[in-house]
């Protein structure tokens, strides 16, 4: 997987404040995206204004679990094969790690996602990624990490 074009999308889709601020849902977060919390904890002041090198090991930290959050949901094997397979299928895996980034554990509740994944059924399982209320929530974001899965090309 090309990790230069992971954070690019990234950078792209979660944007990069090194001050804290409050997500769309109310949490703190800093960085490319890194939840600190549902409070800032104000005994820790570095995390209320952080360096740009500091964001980018936060994000190198969050793009690692991030992995690790979709191997639990699709199984080491396949995503596996998504990694080292044909330039498509690593296109889909920088999708489906984005989607892991933004989602978290949360991904876990896409089970017929999942399952379509599973069997290579890409058109299904981006059309049933876009049926989700996530979808709905972050827009162009999901269209263009559905697309990604669909075809294979980077959108």
């Amino acid at each position: 997987m090309d990790r230069n074009l992971l954070r690019t999308e990234l950078l792209r889709d979660e944007g990069l404040r090194l001050t804290a601020y409050r997500d769309s849902l109310g949490f703190s977060t800093i960085g490319v995206g890194h939840l600190l919390g549902s409070m800032l904890n104000r005994e820790h002041p570095r995390m209320s204004e952080i360096t740009h090198q500091e964001a980018m090991a936060l994000l190198e930290a969050d793009i690692r679990e991030a992995e690790d959050t979709l191997v639990e949901w699709l199984g080491e094997i396949f995503v596996l094969s998504l990694d080292e397979g044909d330039p498509k299928d690593q296109v889909r895996y920088r999708a489906l790690v984005n989607m892991c980034f933004n989602l978290g554990n949360k991904v876990q509740q896409f089970r017929n996602t999942a399952a379509f994944l599973q069997k290579r059924d890409w058109r299904t399982a981006a059309d049933n990624m876009l049926l989700s209320r996530w979808a709905l929530q972050v827009g162009d974001r999901a269209k263009r990490i559905a697309h990604m899965v669909e075809t294979g090309e980077t959108a």
